[in-house]
Order: C-alpha cells, then structure tokens, then sequence
C-alpha cells in the first residue's frame, strides 16, 4: 500500500509539473549505482570511444527503466496485486538491462578484432621498452595506443609516477580492459618493470615470445572466423541451389501430370 501511495503521489507531481521529472531521477539515480555491471565501463568504450560519459548514459539507462516501471505500474492500477506489482519492477529491470545486452552482444560480434589490438598494441611497447624504463615507456606509447586503450592508459600511468610500486595499477588495468590474456601481459609488464638492467634483456625476450604468440592466436582465431563464415555461405548456397532445383523438379513433375 505504501508504494503505491508513493507511486500515486510522484504520477500526481510529476504531472503537474510540482516535481521536476529530471532532476528527480538525477538525484535518484546515484542510488542505483549498485545496479551497475562491472563490465558496463569497459563495454561503453569499446562501442563509443574513450571520452564516452558513462555518467550520462547510465543516469538515461536507469530513467528508461523508472519510466517502465511507473509506466507498467499505472498500466496494472486498475488490477493491482503482488503480481502485477512484481511485474511492473520486473519490466523496468528488463528495460534497464536491454543496453548492457546490446553492448554485450556488439563486443561479441567484434571480439577477434577487439582481442587483437592488445598484442598489436604491446608490439609497439616492446620496441619502445628497449629504450625507455616501463613507466616511461607507457607514457610514451598513449599517442599511438588504440583509442579504446588510451584513458585507461592515462590512468594507469598516473597511478605509477603517483608513487604506486605494486601490481595493482597494472591489475586494475587488466579488469577495465578484460580483453584475452590482459592480466598475464600485465604482470609480465610490472615483472619487467621490476627488474635490473643485468636481466632487462633476458626478461623483454620472455616479453617478446608472449606477445609472437597473442598475435599468432589472434590470426590463427581471425582465419577461423573466415573459414567458418566462408563455410556458411558455402552451406547456404548449397541449400539454396538444392531446394531450388527440388522445387523445380516439383513442378515440373506436377506440371507432367496436369498434361
């Protein structure tokens, strides 16, 4: 009785304009953060860019899913029970979460080529590494990194010249970016980071040889992803081909038979 004396009295400001609808849901909005996937940041830059505001979309994402929700509520007034009460909640959460499908859906269908900028990226570093202590070496490599890298470049950077000594900048990179073998290359990188000039040489070998083999599995996934694409369409078109010559046959023979 009380939420729905509480949804019948925001409908009633709402619409007479008492209550500001937006500004309402902006205030609310801080308290659905819990609500928030760990991978939605990560997700919103690989399909709109580094400088894509999180902040903004996920205050629209959860105003759609309110306005569902009320809209769902309002839609059951006139039979309302738990039911229909755990309906109208349950289409506002569906509502809520169809953004995070989409973007989940998006970074499957361009996983090879998502997967592939990290060991094409670390190539890069690895030249620069010869040169430059690793630290120095990231700063370096921001300008040329893959666009979807470069704020979390920033902050891993700024992270180490704060004072950061351990893994954990380097970790924390690794789960922003949950792209294959992120955490194993960057512990290689804070190992190598770690170590003297004596043993530099012999450890950015070991770096060297972990990359040559994320690029070859990167090829070796995007030639599989041809040849099963290539087979599909092989597939169709014999399927296609052979029912339109059964069809053909068909009526041929029906048309035999009419004569």
């Amino acid at each position: 009785m009380f939420i729905v004396i509480t949804a019948i009295v925001l409908f009633i400001a709402f619409y007479t304009q008492v209550v500001d609808k937006n500004k309402f849901i902006e205030e609310t909005e801080p308290y659905f953060r819990f609500l928030m996937e760990d991978d939605y940041k990560f997700l919103l830059e690989v399909r709109y860019g580094a400088d894509v505001d999180v902040n903004v979309i996920y205050g629209k994402r959860v105003q759609q899913g309110l306005i569902a929700m009320v809209a769902l509520f309002f839609m059951f007034l006139s039979n309302l029970n738990f039911l229909t009460l755990l309906t109208s909640i349950g289409g506002g959460y569906v509502v809520f979460k169809m953004q995070h499908s989409k973007l989940s859906r998006y970074y499957k269908a361009n996983l090879s080529r998502i997967n592939s900028m990290l060991p094409y990226y670390l190539k890069s570093l690895e030249i620069l590494i010869q040169h430059y202590t690793v630290p120095v070496a990231l700063r370096r490599s921001i300008d040329s990194a893959p666009e979807i890298f470069k704020a979390g470049l920033r902050r891993l950077v700024d992270k180490i010249e704060a004072g950061d000594s351990s893994v954990q900048p380097y970790m924390d990179f690794a789960q922003e970016y949950p792209v294959r073998d992120s955490m194993r290359m960057m512990r290689l990188l804070y190992r190598l980071g770690l170590g003297s000039q004596e043993n530099k040489q012999e450890q950015l070998m070991m770096f060297s040889r972990t990359v040559s083999s994320l690029q070859n599995k990167s090829r070796e996934q995007k030639y599989k992803e041809r040849l099963e694409a290539m087979e599909k369409k092989t597939l169709l078109m014999l399927g296609v081909t052979g029912g339109g010559t059964l069809l053909f046959l068909l009526f041929a023979m029906m048309t035999m038979m009419n004569i």
